[in-house]
Parts: C-alpha cells; structure tokens; sequence
C-alpha cells in the first residue's frame, strides 16, 4: 500500500491499528501485528504497573517493529503506567476515557506520539485542541466500552473528517478489507481493529472467549449498564440478570453491585461464559474462526485491494 498519514505517523506498513483490549491485547498480540505490517498496541487497562512493564520489555524482544500502549485515563494509578511507558521508551500511546489535555503535552514532551479515542465529534474537537497526533473515532457497533450517543460509524467519520484535520482513524465494526476500505472512503486515514484479533493465536484471553466469538451471531451483542459505563457484551447469563436488574426498576448502586468487580477477567481471561463479561463487537457475527494475527492481516489486505479494484472497474 502507499504511504498514508498513518502509515508515515506511526511508521508502519499498513494503516491498521490493533486495539489495545483488555485481557486480549498482551505482548504476544502487539509484537505478531507489529511484525507483520500494522500497530500493535498492549492494553494496559487491565494491568498493574510491573506486568505492563514486562509486556513492555517481551513486546520489544519479540519484534523491532513500532507498536503502542493503550492506558484509559481512568485507571486509578494511572501515574505509575505513564511513568513506565515513559521509562520504557514507549513511542506511542492511546489515551482513553477521560481528558486529553491530562497526559498529552507530558507525553509529547518525551517523544512519545499521542492519540485519543472518541466517540462524538465534541470529544474529537477536544482531542484536537489537546494537540494530540492522531484520533480514533470508534462507533457503537464496536465492542467493550463505549459512547452513550449510539452514533455508528459510519456517521461518525464523515462528521469528523469535516471537522478535524487531525489524522483520523476509525474503529468500531471493522474486521474485513470491505469494511476497511468502506472506512477510508468516508474519510478515515486508518482503522482500528479489534474484535477480529480477539479470535487469534496469539490474543491472551480465554479460548472459551475466542470461541464464543466466534459462535456468535448477528443480534447477540448488546450496549447496556449506560448509568456505569456503556459496554457492550455478548448476552449471557449475566447480561439476563443485568435486564432483569432493568425491568425490575435497578438503582445505579444495585447495577454497580450486580457488576462487581473482575466481571471483564472472569469472562475473557477465565472463561467463564455464564457469569464473566464478555465484551465484543457487533463484528463478530462476522468472525468465522480463530487465526494467526498474520494471516488475519493478510487477508484484510488482500481483500482491500481486490475490493478497491472492484470498486474502480465500476
């Protein structure tokens, strides 16, 4: 592919962007995306300090490709994990869940490029006016954690790339080389790409998780608990009794404790697919089967040029 002002921002080979998800995007995932072709980002939101470290430390030995680090700014130590990226000369960071203008002159005060995921154009123009390097623009259709606006995706790149001059790239329902193009052409300089990696080798959650997903069907995700913060999840058990919680007129507090915590790491990273969360996108109904992160690319590639072909021969 030709050179793009993501490909040169992140120097990579192709403007892809792996999701730095929760209990699924370790080291293992960040170094195989890396090595072939696009960014591997490590999610550190489920991460103490010293294990982000160590993914840090095995993702360098495992490829000499760029990749990222993903941190939502909720995290209550959020500190210590920039100060780690810092130290372990991390050149690329996404910043979620909270304000931009936070960590991005101190990161980009240590040569660390900086890029914040939206959901709406007003959180976009922040981003902007932050100085930020790049933003996702992820829409509802995307899996985990979410906006409350519901705006799809394919509304919300036009809407920003209207506005914003910034590199923008999109996620949220992307997972073939069609949806990747569809992306561009509304405006987009890359995608992300998350659900599809959650069904590879090398992604660190359960193979229970991977196979549910790949199971799934059209229908069978949801966006809910919006009063916490809007997730969305694969229906399971747990998701019943949370609409159950709903119908019977749930407080925010009675929601917060139906939820508990370590919902995300007991569906996930334990498999457990009664009771655990099991965040993923709408995509999956799309998602046929578990891969190596590189052939996964491979395809995404060969079917954006074969469908970018098709489009001109029209």
């Amino acid at each position: 592919m030709k050179q793009n002002k993501i490909t040169q921002l992140f120097k990579i080979k192709y403007p892809i962007v792996q999701g730095g998800m929760v209990w699924t995007s370790g080291w293992r995932l960040a170094s195989a995306v890396s090595t072939h072709g696009g960014l591997g980002v490590i999610g550190a939101g489920s991460m103490y300090s010293e294990v982000l470290r160590e993914h840090i430390q095995k993702c360098k030995s495992a490829t000499d490709k760029p990749f990222g680090v993903n941190i939502p700014m909720l995290y209550p130590d959020i500190g210590q994990l920039m100060d780690i990226v810092v130290e372990e000369d991390v050149k690329i960071m996404f910043t979620s869940a909270g304000n931009p203008k936070t960590w991005t002159g101190f990161l980009q005060e240590r040569g660390i490029k900086v890029v914040h995921v939206v959901s709406s154009l007003k959180f976009a123009l922040k981003a902007q006016d932050a100085g930020v390097d790049a933003i996702v623009a992820e829409g509802f259709e995307a899996g985990g954690h979410n906006g409350r606006d519901e705006t799809t995706t394919m509304v919300l790149i036009p809407a920003l790339r209207e506005k914003i001059s910034v590199p923008l790239i999109a996620a949220g329902g992307i997972a073939t080389g069609s949806a990747m193009l569809a992306a561009m052409v509304l405006g987009a300089d890359g995608v992300q790409i998350g659900s599809r990696f959650v069904a590879s080798s090398e992604a660190s959650n359960h193979i229970n998780f991977k196979e549910a997903v790949v199971n799934a069907k059209e229908g069978d995700t949801h966006l809910t608990l919006k009063e916490l913060a809007p997730v969305r999840l694969i229906k399971n058990k747990f998701y019943h009794e949370v609409q159950s919680a709903y119908a019977k007129g749930a407080s925010v507090v009675e929601l917060k404790n139906l939820l508990g915590r370590g919902r995300a790491k007991k569906g996930m990273f334990l498999g457990d697919l009664d009771d655990g969360e099991l965040e993923i996108g709408q995509v999956s109904a799309l998602i046929h089967d578990i891969k190596p992160a590189a052939q996964i690319i491979e395809e995404i590639i060969n079917e954006f040029h074969a469908r970018k072909k098709a489009i001109s021969d029209l």
